[in-house]
């Protein structure tokens, strides 16, 4: 039987780096009572469930949480997170993995329709954009019940570099960045404020366009770094976030890759807009009055995802 909407059971597929970041972060904010961490490598989840369920008595998290290979473990979820795929490498672009992760992920798919056909897909894997398209298509679900995280993400960090440059808490910035998930989103800097503040009244044109680039360039930054992998502790809490929304009906507005059919002046395509994400998923886009340089610069997106789209062969 279907578990309850409102939450009760969540499945993350991939314990990887975003996977576990993602379990961990769904046991300390106790999202669901069951969390299943699935991952084709025996022994891999099964450790780290094991390993994530004995932080219980510290975090207070009061559910289970198993580690498995058999989707049959996985049936009747709620929500569904998607991260398995192979993750970014330094010089490697997010439309170098396309070619490699579009097949794991059209396989994953098909698990997740046939066990828990009445499930919210939340899509990870890169390139998120074209991989949500990927799993719209092959799961056959309604639009509102797959969605890809990339706005949530992309706009954590230009909070956080906007608090930065600022020197105020993260907390109190509220910014947004709406578009494809790479170097052609579009953080919007007109709609970002500081307790209702206009940062354009408090940065300079200058200031606001490097903190734009470097959103724009944010992941990459840390792939520099890391030097094996990619970030993973703000995806997997940014998907978490996408879940949690979710299963607890709490309906907040938050940036996601959704399937536009016309909102924006955007048709058949996923691309990251604000949101309400309630207990059937997406329940509503917010539509605004773009500028024409942002609409501009949303095209840009558009064409990319395209682009992307059309190398999946889908």
């Amino acid at each position: 039987m279907q578990s309850e909407r409102g939450g009760k059971k969540l499945t993350i597929v991939g314990a990887g780096a975003v996977g576990t970041a993602a379990a961990q972060w769904a046991c300390s904010k106790n999202v669901a009572q069951e969390i299943v961490l699935i991952d084709i490598v025996e022994g891999i989840p099964q450790g780290k469930a094991l390993d994530l369920a004995q932080t219980s008595p510290l975090c207070g998290y009061t559910g289970s949480i198993k580690g498995t290979n058999d989707y049959a473990e996985t049936a009747n979820s709620d929500v569904v997170i998607i991260t398995a795929g192979l993750a970014r490498k330094p010089g490697m672009s997010r439309d170098d993995l396309l070619a490699k992760n579009v097949e794991i992920i059209k396989s994953v798919t098909r698990e997740i329709a046939a066990t828990s056909p009445d499930a919210v897909i939340i899509v990870v894997t890169n390139p998120i954009d074209a991989m949500v398209y990927t799993v719209f298509k092959t799961s056959g679900f309604p639009k509102e019940r797959v969605v890809g995280m990339a706005g949530v993400l992309d706009s954590a960090r230009y909070r956080y570099f906007l608090a930065q440059a600022l020197g105020v808490a993260p907390s109190s910035v509220t910014a947004m960045v709406m578009g494809i998930h790479g170097d052609n989103m579009l953080p919007l800097t007109r709609l970002a404020s500081v307790s209702g503040v206009p940062v354009e009244d408090l940065l300079t044109k200058e200031e606001l366009d490097a903190i734009v680039e470097r959103t724009q360039k944010g992941g990459g930054e840390i792939v520099q770094h890391l030097k094996t992998g990619s970030a993973f502790s703000t995806p997997g809490l940014a998907a978490v976030e996408m879940a949690e929304s979710i299963m607890k009906n709490q309906r907040r507005v938050m940036p996601c890759a959704a399937y536009l059919q016309g909102e924006f002046g955007i048709t058949d395509v996923f691309l990251g807009v604000p949101v309400v994400l309630g207990s059937r998923g997406i329940e509503k886009i917010i539509e605004f009055e773009l500028t024409e340089q942002e609409k501009e610069a949303l095209a840009l997106s558009v064409k990319a995802v395209k682009e992307q789209v059309a190398a999946t062969g889908i």
